[in-house]
């Protein structure tokens, strides 16, 4: 399994740094994806915490069956910079055609939305966001999935969201012991 998370100057670092930290603690292959239009990997969360991503987006040469699933974390202004990457638009639409997941949490699901992705599917977010999410149900749950689309609604449910992304991928099994690891509620 590999899973790539994209990061873009103001994403909220909890929804981001969490699931990559659960999915590394679950040894599946989570690669960080500095989405900054140049050469830099260094991106800045929205609270001013600085991450070194692991590759930038211009240099990510990943064809459609080298990962399994992408990650959109949330924040503001991160969810604005990941809607207009054409990168992360190419890789969001190849990986609904592709059969692949899709994990958006918070304000992100609006990308998911805004492309028609959402469309007949259960869906959450932050609130204030449902208007984005066409063609959802938007459900009351803090984390939701459906097929191969799972959301979450924020920062609160970063560990819920991240749990669900380790079942889905490898298992209830694995996912209760990461749980049990970092005693998890």
């Amino acid at each position: 399994m590999r899973v790539l998370v994209f990061l873009a100057e103001g994403f909220e670092e909890i929804e981001a740094l969490t699931p990559v930290d659960v999915l590394r603690r679950a040894g599946i292959e989570t690669t960080t994806v500095a989405v900054t239009g140049g050469f830099s990997r260094n991106v800045e969360g929205s609270h001013g915490i600085v991450v070194r991503a692991d590759v930038v987006d211009t240099d990510l040469i990943i064809d459609e069956k080298s990962y399994d699933m992408i990650i959109l974390p949330g924040g503001m202004p991160g969810t604005k910079n990941l809607d207009s990457s054409a990168i992360v638009d190419r890789f969001v639409r190849r990986a609904y055609e592709g059969g692949k997941y899709i994990a958006a949490i918070c304000a992100a699901p609006m990308i998911l939305g805004r492309r028609g992705i959402l469309n007949t599917k259960k869906a959450v977010c932050y609130p204030g966001f449902e208007e984005y999410l066409r063609g959802a149900t938007i459900t009351d749950r803090r984390v939701e999935k459906d097929g191969r689309i799972i959301t979450a609604c924020g920062m609160g449910a970063a560990l819920e969201f991240a749990l669900e992304i380790v079942k889905t991928l490898e298992g209830q099994e694995l996912a209760d012991r990461i749980a049990a690891g970092v005693i998890a509620p």
